[in-house]
């Protein structure tokens, strides 16, 4: 198998992590997030970890201010990128909410990306941020719902990687 990178987005509990935790089993995988820096800056200023829509924004509003001062959350993500390329690693899952992040990150890569919208039908929710709230607009390359119980997610979610994004990759 080629190195496949993909940016991975979806609403907040929508499964990513666990769907990326599938193809880890099977693949060796690099999973990380535009956030991850973030949080732990926003440790720093008094965040506790949560998840609640308060906390969201929060993540939210200072990863934005983050990407306006000094790009760092795209400088983070091509550091993750160039090291996954020299790795013994074969599929890369970088998380990013924003659409213009997404699109920055594209291009700071020269186009070696493709974009993956995790779907869960779990009714119209409205986090209250830029970055949760907007996941939807963009034009992703896959889109896979995640609508299966628990215990068949994990085969159909490695089927459509290998039969749908590897196929198409290779």
């Amino acid at each position: 198998m080629n190195k496949i990178i993909l940016v991975i987005n979806g609403r907040g509990g929508a499964g990513k992590d666990t769907l990326c935790s599938f193809i880890a089993g099977k693949y060796p995988t690099m999973n990380v997030s535009s956030i991850d820096p973030i949080k732990k800056a926003a440790a720093i200023l008094g965040w506790e970890g949560g998840k609640d829509n308060r906390s969201r924004k929060f993540l939210s509003d200072l990863k934005s201010l983050s990407a306006v001062y000094n790009d760092y959350p795209t400088t983070y993500l091509v550091e993750q990128y160039s090291e996954f390329l020299k790795s013994e690693y074969e599929v890369l899952f970088l998380h990013i909410r924003e659409k213009e992040e997404i699109a920055h990150f594209i291009d700071a890569v020269g186009g070696n990306a493709e974009t993956l919208l995790i779907r869960r039908n779990q009714g119209i929710q409205a986090y209250g941020n830029y970055s949760d709230d907007y996941v939807e607009d963009y034009d992703y390359d896959f889109i896979y719902n995640n609508d299966k119980p628990l215990e068949e997610a994990e085969a159909d979610f490695i089927a459509y990687f290998e039969d749908v994004i590897a196929a198409r990759l290779q």
